[in-house]
């Protein structure tokens, strides 16, 4: 690998946070664009470092290629982690930095901090339908599809996140 995978610093909390707003908008994975709640969620990496895991993805000249939020079942970012699970989202890769194993790299280090952490059994993530390449790294990770976890985020859209788990 000619990146390192790490936890994020304060003086990259906001490249990180451009990075993950643009490569959503950009894949068209903001329902509302540019006014998205969600897109102002991903911008704030120092509210998501203080209360999770942030990881980010450098180059060796220390260019900001990709990030990840890491969490247990009982910390506040979880969406659908169970007390003896651990949970990521908001998985992104500067599209500059795409085909590089950015992203399978950063999937692969929450494996491990969950693997690491006592009491944790598997990590699960929700996902777009949309986001086919996510769930090939996916796939290819070992993860599998639980579709009895998918859920909506906005009830009151037709829009139906799917859920992946990972025995550990």
């Amino acid at each position: 690998m000619d990146f390192t995978i790490r936890a994020v610093r304060p003086e990259e909390h906001e490249a990180l946070g451009e990075l993950t707003a643009h490569a959503y908008l950009a894949d068209g994975f903001l329902a509302f664009g540019e006014d998205d709640d969600y897109a102002h969620l991903l911008r704030d990496v120092a509210r998501r470092a203080a209360e999770a895991e942030v990881l980010v993805a450098v180059d060796t000249d220390g260019t900001v290629l990709g990030g990840v939020t890491f969490t247990t079942g009982s910390g506040e970012w979880a969406d659908i982690a169970e007390p003896d699970e651990a949970e990521f989202r908001m998985l992104a890769v500067a599209h500059a930095a795409r085909g590089r194993g950015v992203g399978e790299a950063l999937v692969r280090a929450c494996v491990e901090r969950a693997r690491a952490l006592d009491g944790i059994h598997r990590l699960v993530l929700s996902t777009q339908p949309t986001m086919g390449t996510a769930h090939r790294v996916y796939g290819r990770l070992g993860f599998v599809r639980a579709p009895e976890r998918d859920w909506k985020p906005l009830p009151d859209l037709d829009f139906t996140l799917l859920a992946y788990v990972l025995e550990l």
